[in-house]
Parts: structure tokens; sequence; C-alpha cells
């Protein structure tokens, strides 16, 4: 991996996670791909992160039919096949191509976006995706653009809005940011005046870095380099002078202050249990008042002597009821919210607000 100067910022990241407490270091799901997702960064460049091939097994989620998705040219034999049974007309290919590069599913979750983005804040129905990462997936409904990211948060923004109206929100922060998606969604509107902060592992630390200052413009995201040396992290300050944070979890415990809103999506999963507990305490020590996680219901796969992909013992959501103990369950859902994918696991949006 070479060291350029582009990627100083990446390599003080991946130095210090090797001596950070073991509590805020990447648990087995994530070493598997920490080296390998670094490497592909630099590699691909991170100007097209997004179309990298370790990115996109890690954290740029996509739609579509398990490998048609992000490569359009899987479609032709398809087509060919039907072509020669005699199905071959414009229509058909029209809707098996919307199919099997998930327009089809992008289109269904726009639709319940649009059903729940109104009401207050926050103002979430002006957002069209950056082009910054060169995106393999983008669907263009009403002239703008969509992800699965994007919409993931989208949708869980509108089951926020609606379970939880009229609610204040400042300060939100979330562990597990991926690219930073959900600080793009909640900034794209003005009249959202608050401050998102991202707290995550290198390389997605870097990865949500680079793009909320493409997004945002870089005076407006303070990065791990500008608050390294501080021993005590103030959110009002923070607040005063940033719009979105980026941070890696070693320094989590220097941060002081409240947050409004904490959200985890789908990363908790790929955890154990004592370091998402640990994550939740300082939850509960910042004081949000409420907390909002889309993680599966059954939990993530767990490894086995044949496959490695997955983590040492799986989070069933009722455990997450454990793990904020100061709060009550507000809300659950799985539809239309969520997703229930086709082998049974049900991807499961929780609610919890301070008792």
């Amino acid at each position: 991996m070479r060291k350029s100067s582009a990627y100083a910022l990446l390599h003080r990241m991946l130095d210090d996670v090797k001596t950070a407490p073991a509590l805020y270091r990447p648990t087995h799901f994530w070493e598997q791909g920490l080296v390998r997702l670094a490497a592909d960064i630099e590699a691909t460049g991170i100007e097209n992160f997004r179309r990298a091939d370790a990115c996109l097994s890690y954290f740029v989620p996509t739609y579509g039919f398990p490998g048609f998705g992000v490569c359009p040219d899987a479609y032709e034999g398809t087509f060919a096949a039907l072509a020669a049974a005699g199905h071959g007309d414009a229509k058909t290919r029209m809707r098996l191509q919307r199919a099997l590069s998930g327009e089809e599913q992008a289109h269904a979750d726009y639709r319940v976006h649009l059903a729940s983005s109104g009401g207050g804040q926050p103002h979430i129905d002006r957002v069209s995706e950056s082009r910054a990462g060169n995106p393999i997936e983008h669907f263009e409904f009403d002239g703008r653009r969509f992800s699965r990211s994007l919409l993931n948060y989208l949708l869980g923004l509108g089951f926020l809005k609606q379970s939880l109206p009229g609610a204040h929100i400042g300060v939100v922060m979330e562990i597990g940011g991926g690219f930073g998606s959900l600080g793009e969604a909640l900034l794209a509107d003005p009249e959202n005046d608050l401050l998102y902060i991202d707290v995550d592992i290198p390389p997605t630390a870097f990865a949500a870095t680079w793009y909320l200052q493409q997004v945002l413009g870089s005076e407006n995201v303070g990065t791990y380099e500008d608050l390294q040396d501080l021993e005590e992290i103030e959110i009002a300050d923070l607040r005063r002078r940033y719009k979105a944070v980026v941070l890696c979890p070693w320094q989590l415990e220097r941060l002081r202050g409240k947050i409004d809103l904490f959200v985890n999506f789908i990363s908790f999963q790929e955890m154990e249990p004592p370091v998402v507990e640990n994550y939740c305490r300082h939850v509960a020590r910042l004081g949000a008042d409420a907390a909002l996680l889309r993680n599966l219901r059954e939990g993530k796969q767990k490894r086995t002597a044949t496959n490695d992909v997955g983590v040492v013992e799986p989070i069933p959501g009722d455990r997450y009821d454990r793990f904020f103990p100061d709060y009550r369950i507000a809300a659950v859902n799985t539809e239309p919210y969520g997703y229930k994918t086709v082998d049974g696991f049900h991807s499961e949006l929780r609610l919890y607000t301070r008792r």
C-alpha cells in the first residue's frame, strides 16, 4: 500500500487503530475487510471508492439481483434467451431490466419515502445524492438522484418522523456511518440546523471524511486530524465550528455534551455484544433523547468452520433492549420502512426513547 500525501489521514487512522483499546477496534467481521478495503481505496482512488469491489462488498450497498445490479452486461444472456423464446419485445426487456438492476425495488422505497417525508424536522424532501465517489448505482426519480444507501436512511428518517413527530433534533450522532449518507440526507436542507457526528473505524471513517467534504465543503467538516490531540471534545464547540464531524471510536470517550438523536444502521449486527454494549453506554452518557437502529431481527450469520464471514455471537433485535436500560421501545417496524429478505430475515427498525 503506497503512502501518498493524499492518503496520509487514512494511514494515520490505520496506525492509531492498532493501539486503540479493544472495545474500539474492529471485531472479527470487520477485521477480515480492513486491510482489503484500505488497499482497494488506494488502488482505485478515493474519487472512485463507490465502485471499488471491496467497498461494494462492505459498506456501499446496492440494489439489484446479486451479480446483476452493478454489472449491466450480465443481462444480455438473459435477454437473448427471452428473445429466442419469443419474449424479446421492448416492454418485457424494460420490465426485466428494472427488476434485475434494482430500479423497481428502489422506486418502491422512493414511494414510501414520498409518503413519509412530510411534516416537521428533519426536512428530508430536498436531497439529491452527490456523484462524489463515482457511484456505480444511481436511480433518478422526479429529477433527484438516489442510491440504496440514501434511501435506506430516508426510510429510517421517515419512520422516525411518523413515530416521533415534533422531536427537536440539533445534534445527531451515528456509529458506523458508512460513507456519510445520513449526514448528506440531514444537511441537504438548510432548514435543518444541526450537527452530524459520525463515529467509525478506518478506512470507512476516511471515506466518510472525504465524501462529506465533497458534499458540504472541507471547511464545514471536522476531521480526525483536527480533533486528534484534544483531551476533551466539546459538542457545543463542534456545533459552532462545523456542520459535520468524523471521529474514530477511541475518541468517543473524550466527547462531552449532549446529543439529541443516536443512529446505527446495520453495523451493530456486524460487531460483538461487548463492543455494542459499550457504545450504547456512551449513547446514554451523552444524553440521547432517542436512538434509531436498523439491524437484523435474527442477528448476523454466525461464523463457522467452513464460512469465516460472520460474527462470533449474533445480536438479535430484542438484545438491544438490555443494551439501553434507560430507554423504552417507542416503535418497531419491518415493513414498509425496513425489509424482509427472500430467505426470511428481517431488517428491522427499532426506535428507543429515554424513559
